[in-house]
């Protein structure tokens, strides 16, 4: 594993990415972040060795680095999924790979269902847990050189990052939430039951990411901050017909939103 990671990062490198101080993530209609980053460096994943490739509308597929405020950042313009057929490996080795690059935290959204009856399309959720139903990314031999065999998982979302982005959202009268986020593998939508049944064990938001590549960065012993877009609702009376293209369209509307918070929180590292 190790030697692959170091492939593609010398790769990358070799290319003019170097020591970013920051990573971001970015899910489903929310790739237009990257628009503010400048002096910027695109590399299509099919480019990078040993990348996977993203086929899901709404996932471009490209590593961006540059400036973004006063830092530099490098940007996974697209994410992958196990019900793109992707595994374990696969999913965990761009992440691993921005660790290996330098960055200091890695920042990362989605766009969600929102359970929690006071949510609302459009809102932001910071996440401050999660409930994992993927396979866990860590599953399989073990290099100690990369992280330990048996993680602690009692912190995986940073709280002092946590703190900042409510005072930003308070700043600029953003209306946020703080809540639990649950992965399923997808690539369904939930049914009603379901809906109810992640509520009762304790999830505000459920998705079909986000959670493997926090798990991954745990394991490295990255901080990690991440945000759901609230993009539809799975409260009892408001479930509405879910469609991949209404999931985009409210996301996208709510991404400069979500940008202010980001471009702050990079600025301040």
């Amino acid at each position: 594993m190790l030697e692959r990671i170091n492939e593609t990062t010398e790769f990358l490198k070799a290319k003019g990415i170097i020591n970013p101080d920051a990573g971001i993530v970015l899910g489903t209609g929310l790739g237009g972040l990257t628009e503010k980053i400048e002096n910027r460096i695109e590399i299509d994943y099919k480019d990078i060795p040993n990348f996977p490739v993203s086929t899901v509308e709404g996932h471009d597929g490209k590593l961006i680095f540059g400036d973004f405020g006063s830092k530099k950042i490098v940007a996974m313009k697209g994410r992958f999924h196990y019900y793109e057929g992707y595994g374990p490996g696969q999913i965990a080795l761009p992440v691993r790979v921005l660790k290996y690059l330098g960055i200091k935290c890695l920042f990362l959204s989605n766009a969600a269902g929102g359970l929690n009856p006071s949510f609302r399309i459009g809102d932001i959720m910071i996440i401050t847990d999660h409930i994992n139903l993927l396979p866990n990314p860590l599953i399989g031999q073990n290099d100690d050189r990369i992280g330990p065999r048996f993680p602690d998982m009692s912190e995986v979302y940073n709280r002092d990052l946590i703190d900042k982005a409510l005072l930003i959202a308070q700043k600029h009268n953003i209306r946020i939430h703080k809540g639990i986020y649950l992965s399923t593998s997808g690539p369904t939508f939930e049914t009603p039951s379901e809906y109810r049944y992640f509520r009762v064990i304790g999830a505000d938001a459920v998705g079909m990411s986000t959670t493997p590549e926090v798990i991954i960065a745990h394991h490295m012993k990255m901080p990690c901050f991440a945000v759901s877009i609230i993009t539809d609702l799975g409260v009892e009376g408001k479930i509405e017909y879910t469609t991949h293209e209404s999931v985009q369209y409210h996301a996208a509307r709510t991404e400069s939103l979500m940008t202010t918070i980001m471009t702050e929180m990079i600025s301040s590292l």
